[in-house]
């Protein structure tokens, strides 16, 4: 049955309601990193579906997983009740965090999963008797769609009409070689005047900001600074997560790890919802008491789903295989390699890798979402490459199992836009 006009006219598609954007592409099915349209076109998914899909669509291992959970138990509310794909899951997902994880909360996406790390921090500093009420957060970090996740994002492009709702927040520049004393400075100042609760941050890579990639060493310092005044510390690896840095997950790039970490996206291999919040026994202990007002009142309907938590222990199993991290350090190979021969060329800005993730600024100004992006975007799909960029910033997320041949065709494909934009 073909997907229709009709058939689309009452769905409100996310970021499609402007009058110049195309119209959504029906696909009818997915393998591997390939999606296949309703026409019959194919589309390399350069960028893994938004992070999620990292072992490729359809992954035989984890919907041979998925459909034997299905079988034996499909949901169940995870208040008073608990099951074995949950527990199986908390042990495995601790096993690959950094060591000072302890404890797992179930959510249902990613930015649920900020929003509890938030909620967190704040009672956290609540239930040992202080108010502290004021949030930092790194300038133009995204964090997700729901308010305090909002709150902590820095990109306006997204939240400005809700701007005046948001929760108390202050903002610090990324840390780079060049401006890590002034970042220190201003987070001194900011600790100094507020009553700081936490820090939300995304290490390493900020996502939505265009792969904005920062400085580990200032990051650390940062971390430092913040824990030194018994500020919670929040990892947004919602979009870092499982594997796409090169390792685990960003935070372990570090020696100082965070309080909280959340989780989510690559978390179920792109096939259903769920996430996670992570978080050390100090913060957990500040939970544990008689009093049950102390107690953190926040669920979700599908937290833990049975299904959701077994196609994360076999996203898990395949992650830690020996074949996807070979293929992790290979996509990196070849990307790096990519960025080398392009970065002399004068349309190319600031050619970066870190990980399988790979990016740079095309030399043309371009609105986020105008006219000229969207015909950048056009020339991708034409040539069978599902690439989205960001303004003028053009990047590559690959799924772990895509093939060279596969990579050859996207690397053409901007190759081909360096000479036409």
């Amino acid at each position: 049955m073909s997907i229709s006009k009709i058939d689309q006219a009452h769905i409100w598609h996310p970021l499609t309601q402007h009058k110049t954007s195309s119209a959504p592409i029906p696909i009818v099915r997915a393998k591997g990193a390939l999606l296949y349209a309703e026409d019959g076109k194919e589309y390399i998914d350069g960028i893994a579906s938004w992070y999620t899909a990292m072992y490729g669509h359809c992954h035989p291992y984890i919907i041979e997983q998925v459909t034997a959970q299905m079988q034996t138990l499909d949901q169940i509310v995870f208040t008073g009740f608990t099951h074995q794909p949950a527990t199986t899951l908390a042990q495995k997902v601790l096993s690959i965090l950094p060591d000072n994880q302890q404890k797992i909360f179930f959510n249902d996406n990613g930015s649920t999963a900020v929003e509890a790390g938030i909620k967190m921090a704040l009672q956290y500093h609540h239930n040992k008797g202080e108010k502290r009420n004021t949030l930092i957060a790194f300038e133009d970090g995204f964090h997700g769609d729901t308010f305090g996740a909002m709150s902590v994002s820095g990109l306006s492009v997204y939240n400005g009409p809700f701007e005046d709702y948001f929760l108390n927040v202050q903002r610090i520049p990324t840390p780079k070689v060049d401006n890590l004393k002034k970042v220190l400075h201003t987070l001194q100042t900011i600790i100094d005047t507020h009553s700081c609760a936490g820090f939300v941050y995304e290490p390493l890579v900020q996502g939505a900001a265009g792969m904005q990639m920062h400085d580990a060493t200032g990051l650390e310092a940062i971390l430092h600074l913040c824990k030194a005044n018994d500020i919670v510390t929040i990892a947004d690896e919602v979009m870092t997560g499982f594997g796409k840095t090169g390792k685990h997950f960003a935070s372990l790039h570090l020696t100082t790890y965070p309080d909280i970490m959340c989780l989510s996206k690559a978390l179920t291999a792109g096939l259903v919802p769920m996430s996670l919040t992570t978080c050390t026994q100090k913060i957990y202990d500040a939970f544990l008491d008689d009093t049950v007002s102390k107690g953190f009142f926040h669920a979700h309907t599908y937290s833990a789903n049975p299904m959701a938590c077994a196609a994360a222990i076999a996203g898990i199993d395949l992650l830690i295989s020996e074949d996807i991290q070979h293929q992790i350090k290979h996509i990196k190979e070849r990307h790096t390699a990519f960025a080398k021969a392009i970065k002399t060329h004068p349309k190319v800005l600031n050619a970066r890798v870190q990980g399988v993730i790979f990016a740079f600024e095309l030399n043309t100004k371009m609105e986020r979402y105008g006219s000229l992006r969207n015909q950048l975007y056009t020339h991708f799909m034409d040539r069978g490459v599902a690439l989205r960029p960001l303004g003028n910033t053009i990047y590559v997320l690959p799924p772990y199992v895509i093939t060279d041949a596969q990579l050859d065709s996207i690397y053409k494909a901007i190759e081909d836009a360096l000479e036409v934009f």
